[in-house]
């Protein structure tokens, strides 16, 4: 065919896009809403177990909350690079799923299995010297101590969270995400009883604090892994793939496609995580009580941001299915609607988290807070400040979510450099510090490098969707 026949036939596609009926997008928003809600649920189950931990460290005072946010910054920062590895089984998974390839489809959850594994040995190492750092870089004793506290309890569970993280990405990627949902929302007032118990000591238990709270969430991640390979090994449809069969052997081509797509995705994730973690050291550096603001302000986006992140992994999964079996209208509608999907929810959610600010600040420190009123009014503030970082956050995790449905992963490794630090981090810095903003100026920054980072995923999906449509062969 020559290029002027693909230029051709590239037209008549982009015109078949262009005038998809109606129906087609009822299709697709119907498969990804079907996809969406529950694996967007079970990333709010995740997030409600570490809100409940926040709430019920919360009790014990500021410095406890400024603790576990510190704590939470180191082990965030070394989870998600094994977080962003492992998230390439569902592309991998996807794409097999939509070429009809059920061998494809099982080796990407058995390499993920396998990488999990391998990255969490050394990434448990840096958490588990959380103090050190944290004096290092400048933090109060007092408070990086009992953030260990927590690091000790909480470390453990790497493993078994990664592993969890695999099985999710298979069993959304074969269109059943719901029993990983169920597993979830069993873990959630598990978690919280567990929390309480080994925090406080109750019914005849240690009095472990900090720790405590750690421990339980690694308890609970170990039986949540286990629920879920009992699920893909013994229950239909998944038993069908015969995912333990031969675990021991490690598909090394399949793994190596996996590190291509997956190690991109992590440093896209510590390049944001990183920017959050240090506005959590700035925080540090202005005040206990602007870090402990922080803490739930972000806690609040992160559970915004956990229905975006669903649809952004149902894009995901959308995106692969489409390629998987040579769909190239299919993967502009998917991406197109799960984009839509995403703006229109935190659009509404922003609005409700605005006025419902105060309330929301009252709800994590109720009447023990050390700083008086002060935190809560603080907390509002930045709820308030939050508001375009929120939007631009969903759309751009559902954006990247698309890209990684084509295995587009290198190119918004870039972009999030430029975004979040070249443009957000000394965006903070500068309005905090220079300009005297305090803990306001931070947010600022941090909004300033989502929204760049969401426009350019989003020109990067449409580009790239088109040059998929003119490559048909």
């Amino acid at each position: 065919m020559t290029s002027l026949d693909k230029m051709e036939r590239g037209r008549g596609v982009a015109a078949d896009i262009a005038g998809a009926s109606g129906h087609e997008f009822a299709v697709e928003l119907t498969e990804t809403l079907r996809l969406a809600v529950p694996i967007a649920l079970t990333q709010l189950g995740q997030i409600a177990m570490m809100t409940t931990d926040l709430a019920l460290i919360g009790r014990l005072g500021d410095v406890a909350v400024a603790a576990a946010a510190l704590a939470h910054t180191v082990f965030f920062f070394s989870f998600t690079f094994g977080m962003g590895l492992v998230s390439a089984v569902a592309p991998l998974a996807a794409q097999g799923f939509g070429a009809r390839n059920p061998r494809q489809v099982r080796r990407a959850l058995r390499v993920g299995l396998w990488a999990a594994l391998a990255i969490s040995l050394p990434i448990m190492m840096f958490p588990l010297y959380g103090e050190r750092i944290l004096l290092a870089l400048g933090q109060a004793p007092a408070t990086a101590h009992l953030a260990q506290d927590y690091l000790w309890g909480l470390t453990w569970g790497i493993t078994p969270a990664l592993w969890f993280m695999a099985i999710r990405g298979f069993t959304g990627a074969v269109n059943r995400p719901e029993p990983v949902l169920w597993i979830t929302l069993a873990a959630i007032p598990a978690n919280a009883v567990l929390v309480y118990l080994l925090i406080h000591g109750a019914l005849g238990l240690p009095r472990l604090g900090l720790f405590g709270a750690g421990l339980a969430t690694t308890i609970v991640n170990f039986g949540m892994f286990f629920a879920g390979l009992w699920f893909v090994t013994q229950r239909a449809p998944f038993r069908k793939y015969h995912v333990m069969g031969r675990i021991w052997r490690i598909d090394g081509a399949l793994m190596r496609q996996l590190i291509v797509i997956g190690a991109p995705i992590s440093l896209s994730f510590l390049l944001e995580y990183g920017l959050f973690g240090a506005a959590g050291l700035l925080m540090g550096l202005i005040s206990t009580t602007a870090l402990a603001a922080h803490q739930v302000a972000l806690q609040i986006a992160a559970i915004l941001f956990m229905v975006p992140f669903g649809i952004g992994m149902a894009a995901t999964v959308r995106v692969g299915h489409a390629v998987g079996r040579g769909d190239a209208p299919a993967v502009h509608r998917a991406g197109s609607v799960a984009t839509s999907l995403g703006i229109v929810f935190m659009t509404a959610m922003t609005l409700v988290v605005v006025l419902g600010r105060f309330a929301i600040a009252r709800f994590f420190f109720g009447d023990g807070a050390e700083s008086g009123g002060g935190v809560i009014d603080l907390t509002a503030m930045l709820l308030m400040v939050g508001a375009t970082f929120f939007i631009a956050d969903g759309i751009q995790t559902v954006a990247a979510g698309s890209l990684r449905g084509m295995n587009d992963t290198r190119i918004p490794l870039l972009f999030a450099v430029i975004s979040y630090w070249l443009i957000g981090f000394p965006a903070a810095y500068e309005l905090a510090f220079r300009m005297g903003l305090g803990a306001v100026g931070v947010w600022i920054g941090l909004s300033c490098g989502t929204v760049v980072y969401a426009v350019l995923l989003v020109l990067r999906f449409r580009r790239l969707a088109d040059r998929v449509v003119l490559r048909i062969p």
